[in-house]
């Protein structure tokens, strides 16, 4: 049975002891501009403020295929902690790191982060799929919990993984509630106005901007630009191939690939636009889906991992991964429908009311925490 921890329940805060100490284990920096490391922030932010001290432990680089010397560092990094004391480790390092973790384990309560599988990234090779399922399913063994962002992602944990779906905890993202956005209603008179898609991810492949450009590129007749926000460093063939794209469907005039901004900027970004649009291959989330919708925007997405969870079809359109001709269908109906685009804004706001606070979310990982504390 998968235990979601309730969105909709009142939540009593329990106090907090001063000795209720936790190891936060990450690979990188944790300032980096994705969805995984907006999750850990969120959640570290959130239990900080209900008096949890957190050890932030980031074990460096070259995640999820560290080097020897890599794996060494967090070997040394990690076992010479305080025993007893729970630790947290994010997926993307807890997956490559079994033995470590195994070790770990007879030292602390152990709690794995997971975003999605590794093996499930897409443009893996078969071998690195094979190493990545092992070890995951390896390292996942070994814990004392396991805490997903998604229903749909604790479903593949236990149907691929093998992993007892007693031990999973579902703590969703949260989000911040925004106001309504107002749509004008265009009549089949007026001349249509120009319709703002915007997009936020990093350009990896996995995030389908290539598929997004070629369903763009039957549609320069009609009246859009787009704007795109992420990191353009983590994938140097990825984003060369989105700027060879961009020049050959000649549609530089009308994206703009923005690189990382900061949250002023992406509040500005999400107020402005008239449409979200991701093309993800899989998430095992997607927050910015989330957020987008609690701005009342309308999406376009695919049915990639966890997408048709986070976003209901009354909030969006769905299409395939890497089905372009659906997707562009999808774009020109919103582009020159304002009517669908209201009722789908109206859709998303109401999603959004039903997915947790940040506060809610931070709240059920200190339960799942709480118990795993040596009396």
């Amino acid at each position: 049975m998968l235990r979601v921890l309730g969105t909709r329940l009142l939540f009593i805060e329990p106090p907090v002891s001063a000795m209720q100490q936790l190891i936060f284990v990450y690979p990188g920096d944790l300032k980096t501009s994705t969805g995984g490391y907006a999750y850990d922030r969120k959640i570290i932010e959130g239990l900080e403020r209900l008096g949890w001290q957190i050890q932030l432990i980031s074990l460096g680089d070259g995640y999820p295929f560290p080097t020897d010397s890599q794996v060494e560092f967090a070997k040394s990094a990690l076992i010479k902690l305080p025993e007893d004391v729970p630790m947290v480790i994010d997926g993307l390092a807890l997956g490559v790191l079994p033995n470590l973790v195994a070790e770990l384990a007879t030292r602390h309560p152990l709690i794995a982060l997971i975003h999605h599988p590794l093996a499930f990234e897409p443009g893996l090779t078969d071998q690195e799929i094979k190493s990545l399922t092992y070890s995951e399913t390896k390292a996942l063994q070994q814990v004392s919990r396991v805490i997903v962002t998604s229903t749909a992602t604790a479903r593949d944990l236990s149907e691929h993984f093998g992993i007892n779906s007693e031990i999973i905890d579902v703590i969703l993202p949260g989000t911040d509630r925004n106001g309504p956005k107002q749509i004008k209603i265009q009549s089949d008179t007026e001349q249509l106005e120009l319709v703002k898609l915007l997009s936020v991810g990093s350009i990896i492949p996995r995030k389908g901007f290539q598929y997004l450009i070629e369903a763009l590129s039957p549609l320069a007749d009609l009246q859009w630009t787009l704007s795109i926000a992420g990191d353009t460093s983590r994938n140097t063939a990825a984003y060369e191939r989105l700027m060879m794209d961009i020049e050959r469907f000649q549609l530089r005039e009308r994206v703009k690939i923005l690189g990382v901004v900061n949250n002023q900027e992406l509040d500005l970004l999400y107020t402005n636009a008239d449409v979200f649009v991701l093309a993800s291959l899989f998430e095992g989330y997607g927050m910015v889906y989330a957020e987008a919708m609690s701005y009342g925007l309308p999406i376009i997405a695919t049915t990639g991992g966890a997408i048709p969870d986070t976003v209901p079809s009354d909030a969006g359109l769905l299409v395939p991964p890497g089905d372009v001709l659906n997707l562009t269908i999808a774009l020109k109906t919103l582009i020159q429908d304002s009517s669908y685009r209201s009722r789908l804004s109206g859709g998303a706001l109401q999603a959004a009311s039903k997915q947790p606070t940040w506060r809610h979310a931070a709240q059920q990982f200190a339960t799942v925490l709480a118990r795993l504390i040596p009396c």
